[in-house]
């Protein structure tokens, strides 16, 4: 699922750059699919990233990135 989360974020911070409208909602509710479907076998972070529509952190998350900036939150550990 992961694969796939990570194509829909890539569509989506792309129709983003071109504000294609129904391309977002498309794959917001797709990314809001994938995360209540997959809840229990996401890691606590990716989850975190999701539900708070970190969408852009999500995708670091999922490249491998290990320096992502804390964010409003506080980079509070996620629950899990």
């Amino acid at each position: 699922m992961e694969s796939q989360i990570k194509d829909s974020l890539n569509t989506l911070l792309a129709a983003i750059k071109r504000s294609d409208g129904p391309v977002i909602a498309a794959e917001m509710a797709r990314l809001d699919d994938f995360l209540e479907r997959g809840r229990a076998g996401l890691h606590p972070q990716l989850t975190h990233f999701l539900e708070r529509r970190s969408y852009a952190k999500a995708l670091m998350f999922l490249g491998g990135d290990t320096d992502i900036p804390a964010g409003a939150c506080g980079a509070r550990p996620a629950k899990g």
